[in-house]
C-alpha cells in the first residue's frame, strides 16, 4: 500500500497544476479580463456567488437554532450548482454578511483539523467540464447521432463520428456519399434512403456505455434562451483515457471496439496507446439473444476484462451484462495497481466514513474517496432514509458512474441504484403477460397522467411521485410543478405535500436514474404537442409563420411553427390552391395559419404541411397508407408531376398514385399539361392498389352506368369483329371514332384507311369530315384500361377477315401459309409485322425482296400493308418469322421563350421610401435616408430610393466587423426583398469602372452609391477607405468579388479591390481545390494586406493565418519544409510547381509517389494547389526538388514501397530497386534511381532472354525493376542487373543447346518454310533452332512444305538428332512420334499450343500428299548429312541481338552448311560483315563438296488450268500475277480457304483484292466487297 500511496501522491501536485494551466486556458476571453471595479457600483460577487453566501447563511442559522453554538467559520466556496436535477433552492428568508474571500480551490467544503472535507456534490450541466468520463445508457438512436441518458437527467450526444475509428473509416470511404440534413427538394421525395451505416446495427436502447466528455455548449441558433448541449465521443481512445497496459487487471471495465469478426469471437481495440495489445471476446462471452454473424465491426461495447494471456498482450473479455453485473461472484475491483483502474462502468465495494442529508461519502481501498447523491444512493423514490439503509463503517457494492476532473481531493460518483450495480437497463420491469415491458412502451412520451401521487418531498428540489408503474417513480423538479415560481416546498405542508394527488404528463425518462421526467405545469399540460412523434399525418394544425424561405425565383417554402421546437416546411405548390403571383403579401412572418399534416419523416424530425383550403377542409378520407386503400375510394390529392403518358398524384405520408391520360376525362386529351398543372388538388378514385410493389392507379373518371355498359361492351368485343362508327376528331395522322351503340372510343391511323402509298393515304383522309359514319371497321386491338379500340380499313385486313383467315392469335399461324399485317417497326436486321390481337413477327432483312436491303428502311413505313409467308414458327417463344422494325420519330425541340425587360422611366422624385424627399438633389453626399430593396445579389443589395431612383449597397458597405457576418459564404442573405434599410449617400455608382463619383458626375439616370454600415449611419464622419489609406500588414473584412484560375478578386471597399492569390487563401490546402465552390462570390474572409502598388493601382493580400509581408526566399528555405504550390507545368517526366513570384520547384517521377507504379505526372491539372516537401536545393544554380511523396508531405508513418535514394551512400549490392530510364544508348541503358543516382544497365543484363532487337523494348521513362551489382563510390558508378534470373529466385532459365536430347517432345514455330523443309524455333528456349525435313514431316509420302506450313505456325516436335560438334538439331513432325506418353514430357502450356495446329496437319496431309507426289523435289540434288538425318547449325543473334547465356555469336561458326542454295540456319546468320577469321576457323568452316544436280525432265502442266481450273494456292497465285484485277479469281482464291476451314486467310484475300484491284475496276472491287460482307455475316 505504500508504494500505492507514493504513486498517487507523487505526481499529484503536478497533476493539479496541470489542470489549473488547462482550465485557465479554457477560460473565455471576457471572463480573463473581467474587471476588478466594475461599472455603476455593482457587486464584485457574481449571482452564484451571491447564491451560495445565502445558501451557507441559511445553514448556519439552522445550525445555532438547533445546537445552540454558533456556526464553525467556513471558508466560502464558489461552487457552480445549476438546475439539471438536484438543485438547491434559488432564494431564503435569511441573508447572509459579505465575508471576505479567501484562496480557495473548487470542490473543498471548507477546513478542519481532519484536512479538507469530500462534499456531495451530483453530476450537473456545469460540472460536466470537458475531459470528464461519465456512464450512460442509450436512450435513442438517430440517424447520425446516439443519445446517451447520463445521471441527474442529463442528456448527451455521440456524433457518428466519434464512436470508433473502424466506423469512421467507413464514412471516409463514403464521403461522396453524404445526404443533406436540411429539408429534402421542394416537390422531390421524402422518402429517399440514406446511403451510410445504420447505427441500430450497431448499438441497441439500453446499452451501457462510457463516454468522454468533448464539449458542452448552448444552442442560440434561434436567438433565444440556448439549449444546453452535450457532446460525447464513446472512441475507446477516449473513453479510456489514462489508461495503461499495466493498469489492465482483471474485473475492471474497459470500452473496445470491433476491429474484425472471426469465426470464433471479436479481435477487439482498446485504444490505449500500444497497438500491441489487443483484446479478444469469446463469441460465448457476448450475452443472450446477441449472435456473432450480427455484430459489426466498429461497434463498441463495455466489457468486463476476465483475464489476460502469459505476456499481457492479449485480454480477454466479456460483453455479458449478466456476468458483468453480478456481484455476487466478485467482479468488483478491491485492490488495483492505480487509482486510474476506477474508471466509470468499473463495480466497486465502498467503505462508507459518512452518511449525510445530501448523500453518502466513502472510500475504496481506503485511499479514493467517492460521493453518491440522492438520487444514486437508492432511497430518494422509496421514501426511506439514507440513515436507515447505510451505517458509516458498513461496507457496500456499487458502480462508478461519474468523474470529477477538477475536484480537489480526487473524487468519483458512484451509484448505489441496483439497475446501474447490476447493469440492467431499467428498474425491475413491470411485466404483462409474462414478457417484460420497457418503461417508455408502459408510459409512453407525452402521456398526461391524471392523478399522480407525491410520494416524498425534497424541499427546495422537487417532488418524487407515484405514476402508475411499478418500479420506477416520476420526478419533477421544482421549476416544472407550477406556471409560476415555487417558494418553498415542504414534506407536511402545503399543496405538494406526501399524499396529494395531481394532474401530470411525462416529458421524458432518464434510463440512469431509473425515473420518469413528468412536469405539472398547466401550460405543458395542456400543449398539444411535446414532440413530432405527438404529430399524425392528416392532422389539421394551427401554427405560426416562422420564416419565409427566398430563393432566385421569390418564396420557395414556409417554415411554420406549431408547438415549441416542432416546426415544418409547407412547399411552394402548397402555398394555396391556386398559384400565387406574391405569396409574400399573403403570408408575413408571426401570422397564424391553419394546415395540414402532409408527411412526417421521424428520423430527419421533419414535417411537410399544405395550407390549400381543398385540403385543409376536406372531410374526405386521409389516405396515407397502401393497406387501408380499396378500389373505388375517393380522395383528394396534388398533382405533383405531370407527363406526356399521365400524372403523379401525391397524397399523405408516403402514399402516391399514378393518373393514366386515358382515366383523367371522359374526353379525349392530347396534352395533360393543357388541362392540369403542378399543383392542382384533383379528386380520384382508386383504381388497382398493388400494396407489394407500394402503386397505385387512380382516376378522375365517377362510376357511371354508362361507364359500367362500357366496360361490359368492350369487354364483349372480339377481335377481328367489324364495327361501325362516327368521326368525332380528326388529329394531324389519326381519325377519332365513336363507336356505334356503345359510344366507345376507336382510333384510325391514315395509313389504315388503304393499302397504297403513304399520299394514297393521306389523300383518302382529306376526304372525310367530322361527322361521317365509316362501316366495315375491323377490330385489331383493344385496352380495357383506357376503354379504347384501334380500328382499321385497309383492305387487305378487311378480306382476310371476311374469307375467315384473320391472324388473332399465335395459335392462327400454320408454317407456309400467307398471312397479310402491317408493319410497326423497323430496325437494321429486319421489319416487325403486326396482326390483329397484337400478334407481332419478324421479317429478316436476308427475306427481302430483291434490291429492298439498300433502301433506306428497306423502304418500308409504318403501318404499310405487308403480305409474307410463315417461315419458321418456335412454339417454345410464341415467335414465327416474317418482317421487319421502325424507326422513331424524333421530336423536334420546343421553342425557347423571350422573356421581355421593361425599363423604369425616368423623372422627379415621386413616392420616396423616406417620405421627406422631394427633388433628386436631396440626396447630397453623407445624406441619412431610407432605401427600399429590390434584390438580392452575391456582392450588393438593389435598392430603391424613390420611383425610377435606384441605388446601390456594396456588401462592404453593410457590416462593420466579420463577426457580425452570420453565414459567411453568404453575408446578404440575412436581407430581403421589399425589406427598408436606412442608409447614408457616398455617391454616384460609376458602372464602368466600378467605383462611385461625387454627386457632380450625376447623369441621366443615376445609381447612387449608399452605405448601411452602423458606424457610417451613426457619425456623419464619412471615412471611406481608398488605396492611398491602406497600409501594409493591415487587416481588412475582404469580400470576393471575381475567382479566376489562379486567385481570387475581392473588395474591401465599393473603390478599393484587391487580389488574394489561390495559395494566399487558406491555410488548409483541401479547400483550395476547388475556389468556385469553396469561396463563392459574395463571400466574406479576413484578408491582410502584404503589398500596396498604388502607381500601378495594385492591391496584394493575404487570408493566410502565417503569411509574412516578404515573400519566402531560396535562403529562407530549409530542407524538408512542407509547403503549399500551384502546378504551373505538367508534362509525362515532371510537374512545375510554383511556391511564390520568386520560387518554383520540379517534383520528378521518383519524387512523385512512394509506389513508383503509380507515379503518373498526368493525374495533376494545372492550377492546381498541392502540398510538396523541399528536397534538395541548389542555391547556386536557383534551382529546388520538390517531392509529393505521402510519407514526406502527409506523415513519415506511411508505408513506402520504393524509398527515396540521394546518394550512393543508400544503396547496396544486391538491393533490388526500381527506377524509371533515363536514356537508351548502345552500349545499354541509364536509370534513374534519385534525383542525383544513375544506374548504369549492360546489354548483356537487360534479359534472360534473347531480345533481337533490344531498343524496342525500352523507352524513356519506363519503369523497370533490377537488382544492383556494383557500386563504386570513387567512380560514382552504380551497375545494374535487369535479368529475371537475378531478381526473381524461383526463376526457370530458357532451353539451351545443351539442354536438347533425343527423342525430347517440344513445342515452337516455324521460323522459315523451304521447299525440303521447315526451320523450327524452340519455345522458352535460348533461341534453339533446328530443321524439320519434308520427309519427316508426315507418314505417308512427303508433303509440299510451302502448302502445308507457314512462317509463325505453332508445332509439335520431337528431336530425332542432336549434332553436338555441328550444333546441329533435327526435328520430326510425323504424326506416329507423338504418343500419349509422350505428351507428358511436355509442359502444358506446349500442349495447348501445338494440339489446335497438329490437328489441322491431321486433317490436311492427305489431301496434299497427291499434289507431292507429282511435283519434283529440290530436296533430291542435296546431299544429306552422314547418317541420313537432317541436322540444323545453332546460329545465335543477328547484330545487336542479345544471347542470354553469355554465349556470344563470334564463338560459334558463322556459316552453316551450303549445298545446293540451301542455309542450315534458316536465315538466322548474321547479316552484318564477318569479321577476319584466323586460319584454323578458316578451315573449320570450309564448306563440303557438293553433288551435281542431275538433269530432270520437266512436265508442262499448265495447260490442265483451263480444263480443271486452279485447283491449288500456288495454281490462284500464278494465274492472279496475270489476271490481278479478275473478281472471279479472287473469290474462287476465297472459296478455296473457305473450304480448308481458313476464314482469316480467306479474308486476308479479300483485304489483299481490295488493295490490288484497279480503281478503275468498280465493279471487279464491288463483287469482292459483297464476298467479305457475306463472309462477316456468315461466320
Amino acid at each position: 500500500m505504500t508504494s500505492t500511496k507514493k504513486r498517487k501522491s507523487a505526481p499529484s501536485e503536478k497533476d493539479r497544476a496541470e489542470k489549473k494551466q488547462k482550465l485557465s486556458e479554457s477560460t473565455p476571453v471576457a471572463r480573463k479580463e473581467e474587471p476588478a471595479f466594475p461599472r455603476g457600483g455593482a457587486s464584485v460577487l457574481t449571482p452564484l456567488e451571491q447564491k451560495q453566501i445565502q445558501i451557507q447563511a441559511k445553514n448556519d442559522v439552522l445550525f445555532e437554532q438547533s445546537t445552540g453554538k454558533k456556526a464553525p467559520q467556513n471558508e466560502y466556496e464558489n461552487d457552480e450548482n445549476d438546475s439539471d436535477l438536484l438543485n438547491q433552492p434559488d432564494d431564503t428568508a435569511v441573508k447572509a454578511k459579505r465575508r471576505p474571500r479567501t484562496k480557495s480551490k473548487p470542490g473543498y467544503a471548507g477546513q478542519s483539523s481532519g484536512g479538507k472535507r469530500v462534499r456531495v456534490e451530483g453530476l450537473s450541466y456545469k460540472r460536466l467540464v470537458p475531459g470528464s468520463l461519465v456512464l450512460g445508457q442509450i436512450s435513442q438512436i438517430n440517424q447520425y447521432d446516439v443519445a446517451l441518458s447520463l445521471p441527474n437527467n442529463l442528456t448527451g450526444y455521440v456524433p457518428i463520428t466519434s464512436v470508433s475509428d473502424q466506423l469512421s473509416k467507413k464514412l471516409e470511404r463514403l464521403a461522396e456519399q453524404e445526404v443533406d440534413d436540411g429539408y429534402t427538394e421542394l416537390g422531390g421525395d421524402d422518402d429517399s434512403q440514406i446511403t451510410g451505416p445504420d447505427l441500430n446495427s450497431y448499438f441497441a436502447v439500453g446499452q451501457y456505455l462510457r463516454a468522454f466528455v468533448v464539449a458542452t455548449e448552448k444552442d442560440t441558433a434561434n436567438g433565444t434562451k440556448g439549449r444546453r448541449h452535450i457532446e460525447l465521443s464513446i472512441n475507446p481512445r477516449q473513453a479510456n483515457s489514462g489508461l495503461q497496459p499495466s493498469d489492465i487487471i482483471v474485473d475492471t471495465m474497459i470500452q473496445a471496439s470491433v476491429r474484425s469478426v472471426e469465426d470464433h469471437g471479436l479481435v477487439m481495440e482498446l485504444g490505449i496507446g500500444d497497438d500491441t495489445v489487443r483484446g479478444f471476446m469469446s463469441s460465448r462471452e457476448l450475452g443472450p439473444n446477441v449472435d456473432l454473424p450480427q455484430i459489426r465491426e466498429g461497434a463498441v461495447y463495455l466489457c468486463l476484462v476476465t483475464g489476460l494471456s502469459s505476456n499481457g498482450n492479449v485480454v480477454k473479455l466479456s460483453a455479458d451484462t449478466f456476468k458483468a453485473g453480478n456481484l455476487k461472484k466478485g467482479h468488483f475491483l478491491t485492490n488495483a495497481p492505480n487509482i486510474d483502474c476506477f474508471l466509470p462502468g468499473t463495480a466497486v465495494e465502498c467503505l462508507v466514513s459518512e452518511v449525510t442529508s445530501s448523500g453518502i461519502i466513502g472510500k475504496a481501498m481506503g485511499i479514493l474517496d467517492l460521493t453518491a447523491d440522492l438520487i444514486h444512493s437508492g432511497t430518494a423514490a422509496i421514501g426511506t432514509g439514507l440513515e436507515g439503509r447505510f451505517a458509516a463503517g458498513g461496507k457496500v457494492k456499487g458502480r462508478v458512474i461519474c468523474s470529477f476532473p477538477d475536484a480537489e481531493p480526487r473524487k468519483l460518483g458512484v451509484s448505489f441504484l441496483e439497475h446501474v450495480v447490476s447493469l440492467h437497463s431499467c428498474p425491475s420491469s413491470p411485466k404483462s403477460e409474462s414478457k417484460s415491458i420497457s418503461p417508455t412502451a408502459a408510459l409512453r412520451f407525452s402521456t398526461i397522467i391524471p392523478e399522480a401521487k407525491v410520494v416524498k418531498v425534497e424541499p427546495g428540489v422537487g417532488l418524487f411521485l407515484d405514476v402508475g408503474v411499478r418500479g420506477i417513480r416520476g420526478y419533477a423538479h421544482i421549476s416544472r410543478i407550477a406556471d409560476g415560481k415555487i417558494e418553498t416546498l415542504a414534506q407536511d405542508t402545503g399543496s405538494y405535500k406526501v399524499g396529494t394527488i395531481h394532474k401530470a404528463r411525462v416529458i421524458g425518462y432518464n434510463y440512469m436514474d431509473g425515473l420518469y421526467i413528468v412536469s405539472m405545469e398547466p401550460k405543458i399540460i395542456a400543449q398539444p404537442f411535446l414532440s413530432i412523434d405527438d404529430v399524425q399525418v392528416g392532422q389539421t394544425v394551427k401554427g405560426t409563420i416562422q420564416k419565409l424561405l427566398i430563393n432566385e425565383n421569390g418564396i420557395s417554402g414556409i417554415i411554420i411553427t406549431i408547438a415549441d421546437g416542432i416546426t415544418g416546411l409547407v412547399p411552394e405548390i402548397h402555398f394555396s390552391d391556386i398559384h400565387l403571383q406574391h405569396p409574400e403579401k399573403k403570408f408575413k412572418e408571426g401570422a397564424s395559419v391553419t394546415a395540414r399534416v402532409l408527411s412526417k419523416i421521424p428520423d430527419k424530425r421533419q414535417l411537410r404541411f399544405t395550407l390549400k383550403k381543398a385540403l385543409v377542409n376536406s372531410d374526405d378520407a386521409i389516405w396515407k397508407s397502401y393497406d387501408t386503400i380499396h378500389p373505388g375510394d375517393e380522395a383528394p390529392g396534388t398533382i405533383i408531376n405531370i407527363t406526356p403518358s399521365g400524372a403523379v398524384v401525391q397524397f399523405y405520408g408516403p402514399v402516391r398514385g399514378f393518373l393514366p391520360v386515358s382515366e383523367m376525362s371522359e374526353s379525349y386529351i392530347d396534352d395533360p399539361k393543357k388541362h392540369f398543372r403542378v399543383g392542382q388538388v384533383v379528386k380520384v378514385r382508386a383504381v388497382s392498389i398493388d400494396t407489394a410493389e407500394k402503386r397505385m392507379i387512380v382516376s378522375c373518371k365517377t362510376l357511371s352506368v354508362s361507364n359500367t355498359a362500357q366496360q361490359e361492351h368492350l369487354q364483349s368485343l372480339a377481335i377481328g369483329a367489324f364495327v361501325t362508327g362516327k368521326v368525332s376528331e380528326k388529329t394531324n395522322d389519326e381519325i377519332i371514332l365513336e363507336l356505334e351503340g356503345s359510344g366507345l372510343k376507336g382510333v384510325l391511323p391514315f395509313e389504315h384507311l388503304s393499302d397504297g402509298s403513304a399520299q394514297k393515304s393521306s389523300a383518302a383522309a382529306k376526304r372525310i369530315r367530322v361527322g361521317q359514319d365509316m362501316k366495315d371497321l375491323i377490330v385489331l386491338n383493344k385496352s380495357e384500361g383506357k376503354r379504347l379500340l384501334q380500328v382499321s380499313s385497309k383492305p387487305s385486313l378487311l378480306n382476310a377477315a371476311r374469307a375467315g383467315k384473320p391472324i388473332k392469335s399465335f395459335e392462327d399461324i400454320q408454317e407456309g401459309a400467307e398471312v397479310d399485317g402491317y408493319v410497326n417497326n423497323v430496325t437494321l436486321t429486319g421489319v416487325f409485322v403486326h396482326f390483329a390481337g397484337g400478334t407481332s413477327a419478324l421479317l429478316l432483312k436476308t427475306q427481302l425482296p430483291k434490291g429492298a436491303s439498300s433502301l433506306p428502311d428497306f423502304g418500308m413505313r409504318r403501318n404499310q400493308s405487308i403480305s409474307a409467308r410463315v417461315l419458321s414458327i418456335d412454339h417454345a417463344r410464341q415467335r414465327f418469322l416474317l418482317t421487319m422494325k421502325p424507326i422513331d420519330s424524333i421530336k423536334p425541340a420546343d421553342a425557347g421563350q423571350k422573356v421581355a425587360s421593361a425599363g423604369v422611366p425616368e423623372g422627379i422624385l415621386v413616392d420616396p421610401v423616406d417620405g421627406a424627399s422631394t427633388n433628386i438633389d436631396d440626396f447630397s453626399v453623407g445624406k441619412l435616408t431610407k432605401a427600399r430593396i429590390n434584390s438580392v445579389k452575391e456582392t450588393q443589395l438593389n435598392a430603391q430610393l424613390a420611383n425610377g431612383v435606384q441605388g446601390r449597397i456594396d456588401v462592404s458597405e453593410v457590416f462593420d466587423d466579420l463577426a457580425d457576418i452570420k453565414d459567411r459564404k453568404n453575408p446578404l442573405k440575412c436581407f430581403r426583398p421589399k425589406q427598408v434599410l436606412t442608409v447614408r449617400v457616398l455617391g454616384i455608382h460609376d458602372s464602368r469602372n466600378h467605383r462611385f463619383l461625387p454627386i457632380s458626375h450625376r447623369g441621366k439616370a443615376p445609381v447612387f452609391e449608399l452605405t448601411a454600415k452602423p458606424r457610417h449611419l451613426k457619425s456623419t464622419d464619412l471615412d471611406i477607405l481608398t488605396v492611398d489609406k491602406v497600409q501594409l500588414d493591415s487587416v481588412h473584412v475582404a469580400f470576393v468579388n471575381n475567382v479566376s484560375e489562379d486567385s481570387v478578386w475581392v473588395n474591401l471597399s465599393p473603390n478599393v479591390r484587391g487580389r488574394i492569390k489561390a495559395l494566399e487563401l487558406s491555410d488548409d490546402i483541401s479547400v483550395l481545390k476547388d475556389l468556385t465552390k469553396n469561396f463563392p462570390i459574395g463571400s466574406a474572409l479576413k484578408a491582410k494586406v502584404v503589398n500596396v502598388d498604388i502607381a500601378n493601382n495594385r492591391l496584394d493580400l493575404s487570408a493566410r493565418s502565417t503569411s509574412s509581408q516578404k515573400p519566402m526566399t531560396f535562403s529562407e528555405l530549409s530542407t524538408g519544409a512542407v509547403l503549399p504550390g500551384r502546378v504551373t507545368k505538367v508534362s509525362e517526366r515532371q510537374v512545375m510547381v510554383q511556391l511564390n513570384d520568386t520560387l518554383s520547384g520540379s517534383v520528378n517521377l521518383v519524387d512523385l509517389a512512394d509506389d513508383y507504379s503509380e507515379a503518373n505526372p498526368t493525374v495533376y491539372e494545372k492550377n492546381q494547389i498541392i502540398r510538396v516537401c523541399v528536397t534538395h536545393i541548389d542555391l547556386p544554380n536557383k534551382r529546388l526538388s520538390l517531392s509529393t511523396r505521402p510519407s514526406k508531405v502527409l506523415s513519415s508513418s506511411l508505408p513506402v514501397n520504393d524509398r527515396e535514394i540521394t546518394g550512393l551512400s543508400d544503396l547496396a549490392v544486391n538491393d533490388i530497386l526500381q527506377g524509371f530510364v533515363k536514356n537508351v544508348a548502345n552500349s545499354g541503358i541509364f536509370v534513374t534511381l534519385g534525383n542525383n543516382v544513375t544506374a548504369f544497365v549492360r546489354v548483356s543484363d537487360l534479359s534472360d532472354l534473347y531480345l533481337k532487337d533490344w531498343k524496342s523494348h525500352f523507352e524513356i521513362d519506363q519503369l523497370v525493376k533490377g537488382k544492383v551489382i556494383e557500386v563504386d563510390t570513387a567512380l560514382n558508378h552504380v551497375q545494374m542487373s535487369l535479368k529475371k534470373s537475378h531478381i526473381d529466385s524461383t526463376y526457370k532459365p530458357p532451353l539451351t543447346f545443351n539442354d536438347m536430347t533425343v527423342g525430347q517432345i517440344v513445342a515452337g514455330k516455324i521460323r522459315k518454310v523451304e521447299d525440303f523443309g521447315v526451320f523450327i524455333v524452340v519455345d522458352d528456349s535460348a533461341n534453339v533452332s533446328g530443321l524439320c525435313h519434308r520427309t519427316q514431316m508426315a507418314d505417308g509420302k512427303a508433303p509440299d512444305p510451302q502448302k502445308l506450313y507457314n512462317e509463325g505456325d505453332v508445332v509439335k516436335a520431337k528431336v530425332l538428332k542432336v549434332d553436338r560438334e555441328k550444333r546441329r538439331i533435327s526435328f520430326g513432325l510425323k504424326a506416329s512420334f507423338f504418343t500419349s506418353e509422350d505428351d507428358s514430357d511436355m509442359d502444358e502450356n506446349s500442349r495447348h499450343r501445338s494440339a489446335s495446329v497438329n490437328r489441322e496437319v491431321g486433317e490436311i496431309e492427305d489431301t496434299l500428299a497427291a499434289d507431292a507426289e507429282e511435283k519434283s523435289s529440290d530436296w533430291e540434288g542435296i546431299d544429306e548429312p552422314h547418317g541420313g538425318d537432317s541436322d540444323t547449325h545453332m546460329d545465335d543473334a543477328e547484330d545487336g541481338g542479345v544471347n542470354i547465356n553469355g554465349n556470344l555469336t563470334d564463338s560459334l561458326p558463322q556459316s552453316g552448311l551450303s549445298a545446293g542454295g540451301f542455309d542450315w540456319t534458316g536465315g538466322l546468320a548474321s547479316t552484318k560483315d564477318q569479321e577476319p577469321q584466323s586460319e584454323s576457323d578458316t578451315q573449320a568452316s570450309a564448306p563440303k563438296k557438293k553433288k551435281k544436280r542431275k538433269p530432270e525432265i520437266q512436265i508442262d502442266r499448265t495447260g490442265d488450268l483451263d480444263a480443271h481450273g486452279p485447283q491449288s494456292i500456288a495454281d490462284f497465285e500464278r494465274l492472279l500475277l496475270g489476271q490481278p484485277n479478275s473478281s472471279v479469281l479472287w473469290l474462287g482464291y476465297m472459296a478455296l480457304q473457305l473450304q480448308l476451314s481458313e476464314i482469316d486467310r480467306a479474308r486476308d484475300i479479300a483485304e489483299r483484292a481490295l488493295r490490288t484491284i484497279h480503281i478503275r475496276e468498280q465493279d471487279e472491287k464491288l463483287n469482292v466487297w459483297v464476298a467479305l460482307l457475306n463472309l462477316e455475316n456468315t461466320y
